[in-house]
């Protein structure tokens, strides 16, 4: 039974009724889909035991994370067919703690002329009394990409099994009217309700090399108009994919969320973009001026030396959502492999999710601080703690009695040798200087951290340290990750990262939380002010064969005021 473009716009407000679309379903193209049956391998050292991942195959993108009657519904971008990108279809799983997940059947697939060939990302968002709609982008007949609403078919079902389509869709699309750039125009943000009562929403997009947030403006979240002026755009960025635009808390308690719709005194705004051609996820803070519908950040992209990301390791595609219920932003994020697509293949999956993340702003007010949810500390067993002792240059400790490859490390290092510091005597990209200064290069005040991975030999380890220089009579705190020895297997990409980290050593401790877990190093530095991801897959530091330390490869001495390391207990991730 076909839907009248008003009736539909009637049940996505909901004033009375059990929220049922009374409709066939819409899905009919892939509703036998089935996953294949994997082919991987029984001996599966690299899957992870508390990052959500599904099964097998090829997961990417987190869409539209929400919660809703008390459940986190977590939809991403998925393969049913095998571990490499292609026959996208939104795969949709659910959970109380953020911990634990339970996969349930695909929530979106092709149905549609407006998403025949594809269900690309998209987000949600809550609308008047509290009911969810989803945006996203599909993929037309042409190949072009085109911007669609889905609704859930049962308001009152918890689990949000089933969704329906609008038949009005595609809602916007690329016409020679508007010039869009049909095979650059993706990724639809969660909306955002201003003081003159309409909704807006911003499309990711490019003009030649210059990255577009396209602004649209709708009253009823189904009609749709272009804004004479983007949001924001920038010269020689690219592509702007899965951007994120969003509020946070400029006064104490800084850590409070907001919601998307909140602006007005105390506020900054954050916009975030995956630039498709770095594979980075960066983010401005700014101001949005909601008369004009103007972004004006604080400092843009042509300061290059001061673009801020989420995450300076592997890391894209983040999605944050509003949580009311606990007055927080979470940040969820999408971590890519580093091996080979034959032995994504041959193991039968690709890509995970990080853990997610608590967001706000700095009390500086000039970059974003992340921290794992609290609710992972709910798997930590087993505790090991460290009394204060000093680490001598060229001296390696073990961490015993956790399991070294499933584990919570928070580790905070004091120095007072700073003359130590080796002199920076010209501006350097802090990766590039990370990788040319790895830890196995000795230095004065560093390297010194944590090798995770490490076999008995050191044949195989990865190492996430400090390295502090002197620049023009300051002090600088640069944070690596060496992945250069993380593995024997030369298939593997090994790349090492870094950043500077805005922390000044004389005053405050050097911190480093790590999340190690089977093939993911997730590391947070100076109480979150800097996060670092990678993917290893050692071939002898694996299982009850990996080792974990504490280490100093630099001449001066630094003391480890304390040291707590816990194994972590398996998820729940069915």
């Amino acid at each position: 039974m076909a839907l009248s473009p008003i009736f539909f716009f009637a049940v996505i407000f909901l004033i009375h009724g059990n929220g049922v679309l009374p409709i066939e379903a819409t899905h009919h193209v892939y509703r036998n889909l089935q996953t294949l049956s994997s082919h991987s391998s029984d001996h599966q050292p690299y899957r992870t035991a508390y990052h959500f991942q599904p099964p097998q195959n090829w997961i990417n993108d987190p869409n539209a994370p929400m919660r809703y009657k008390g459940l986190y519904h977590l939809f991403y971008q998925y393969n049913p067919k095998g571990a490499v990108w292609g026959n996208i279809v939104w795969a949709h799983s659910v959970s109380k703690d953020l911990v634990n997940w339970t996969p349930l059947d695909h929530a979106i697939y092709p149905s549609q002329q407006s998403d025949i060939n594809g269900c690309w990302s998209g987000s949600a968002t809550i609308l008047p009394g509290g009911k969810p709609a989803i945006l996203y982008t599909g993929i037309d007949p042409n190949n072009h990409q085109v911007q669609n609403l889905a609704i859930p078919k049962n308001f009152s079902d918890p689990l949000l099994l089933e969704w329906v389509k609008s038949p009005k869709n595609p809602l916007m699309a690329p016409t020679e009217a508007n010039q869009i750039n049909s095979s650059s125009f993706r990724d639809p943000t969660t909306a955002w309700q201003g003081k003159d009562g309409y909704w807006r929403v911003v499309i990711g997009s490019k003009v030649h090399r210059r990255g577009v947030a396209i602004l649209y403006k709708s009253k009823n979240f189904v009609n749709w108009v272009q804004a004479e002026h983007p949001l924001h755009s920038a010269e020689g960025t690219g592509m702007w994919e899965c951007p994120d635009f969003y509020p946070v808390l400029n006064k104490s308690p800084l850590t409070t969320g907001l919601d998307t719709s909140v602006n007005g005194d105390n506020v900054r705004h954050v916009l975030k973009v995956s630039l498709d051609d770095t594979k980075h996820d960066h983010y401005l803070i700014g101001t949005y001026d909601y008369t004009k519908d103007i972004f004006t950040p604080d400092t843009g992209f042509e300061d290059t030396q001061h673009v801020l990301r989420h995450d300076y390791g592997k890391y894209y595609a983040s999605k944050t959502i509003f949580e009311d219920g606990k007055n927080r932003r979470v940040l969820f994020g999408w971590v890519n492999e580093s091996s080979s697509v034959a032995d994504d293949i041959k193991k039968g999956w690709s890509g995970i999710h990080t853990i997610p993340r608590t967001i706000w702003l700095h009390k500086s007010g000039k970059q974003l601080v992340q921290w794992p949810v609290v609710e992972i500390e709910s798997l930590r067993v087993n505790p090991v703690h460290w009394p204060s002792k000093v680490v001598n240059g060229g001296e390696i400790l073990q961490v015993t009695g956790v399991t070294a490859t499933q584990a919570d490390v928070e580790v905070s290092f004091e120095v007072n040798k700073i003359g130590k510091a080796e002199v920076l005597d010209h501006w350097e990209d802090p990766q590039i200087l990370c990788g040319r200064k790895g830890a196995a290069v000795k230095g004065g005040l560093g390297p010194f951290g944590l090798l995770v991975f490490a076999s008995g030999g050191l044949q195989e380890y990865t190492a996430v340290f400090f390295r502090i220089f002197r620049y023009q009579s300051k002090n600088l705190v640069l944070m690596c990750s060496d992945q250069s020895r993380s593995s024997l297997n030369k298939d593997n990409d090994k790349t090492t990262y870094g950043t500077f980290v805005d922390v000044d050593p004389l005053l405050e401790k050097l911190s480093l939380r790590t999340l190690i877990d089977h093939s993911i190093v997730e590391s947070f530095e100076g109480e979150g002010r800097a996060c670092i991801t990678a993917r290893v897959y050692p071939t002898i530091a694996i299982n009850d064969k990996a080792q974990l330390y504490a280490f100093n490869n630099g001449t001066a001495s630094v003391k480890i005021t304390k040291l707590s390391a816990w194994s972590m207990k398996k998820a729940k991730i069915n």
